[in-house]
């Protein structure tokens, strides 16, 4: 799959999210969503990160970089969409382990994936707070002793990508870090609806249900402002 470096941030261009999954289950690496704030906001750890993990387009910014350096026909792939994709294609085949998420939200989390996916094979399950590193360890080691074929952290950036880097180097898998999909995938959060969505607006609609972003957004204005001028390398 190709792939290029924006501000130092490496993006892999999917042309369909099947040809992604099987890329990662190929790879056995960290799927990380990548978009307009983590481009803009590269660090030198989010950069290294990204350069031996799978980057993947996950918000419009992405997108419209990614179609700035000749990528035309790659696909959004929006990271809460992308972790039921995988278990749809291989619910029967795979095993999944999932992390993230208070206790309520992860285990209703569960509930609904056994009634979505009756065939789903869920070898273990936790919330995503530890309250010492002794918890933190005790995870790694059940990691390594259930053997999961997939996944998944829902804890934020950057404390999951942390987290899953130390899970993969003891133990290889398909990884995918989602934020806070959990709570969309259980209706706690509403997404936008699916015109805003089709249309690269997600990020609008949420602009309006919360006002408080405004600070948080402005500053991808300078983001938009880069990719017009080519100044990204």
């Amino acid at each position: 799959m190709n792939s290029i470096k924006i501000n130092g941030i490496k993006i892999y261009a999917p042309i369909t999210r099947k040809e992604l999954i099987d890329f990662a289950f190929e790879k056995k690496r960290l799927l990380i969503a990548i978009n307009a704030e983590k481009i803009l906001n590269a660090t030198d750890d989010s950069r290294v990160t990204a350069s031996r993990n799978i980057g993947y387009p996950d918000g419009i910014g992405a997108i419209m970089a990614l179609n700035n350096f000749g990528f035309k026909n790659v696909k959004k792939v929006p990271g809460c969409e992308l972790w039921l994709d995988i278990i749809s294609a291989h619910s029967q085949t795979k095993s999944f382990y999932l992390v993230g998420g208070k206790d309520d939200v992860i285990e209703r989390t569960i509930k609904q994936l056994r009634r979505d996916f009756p065939e789903i094979n869920i070898v273990n399950y936790r919330n995503g707070y530890f309250n010492c590193i002794a918890e933190r360890n005790e995870l790694i080691q059940d990691i390594v002793e259930k053997k999961p074929d997939v996944v998944f952290v829902a804890m934020g950036s950057p404390a999951q990508e942390l987290l899953m880097e130390d899970m993969s180097s003891v133990h290889e898998a398909v990884y995918q870090g989602l934020g806070g999909s959990f709570d969309v995938y259980t209706n706690k959060v509403k997404r936008a609806p699916v015109w805003w969505v089709e249309n690269g607006l997600e990020w609008l609609y949420r602009l309006l249900k919360e006002p408080s972003r405004l600070k948080r957004q402005i500053h991808l204005v300078r983001f938009f402002i880069m990719i017009k001028f080519n100044a990204f390398k």
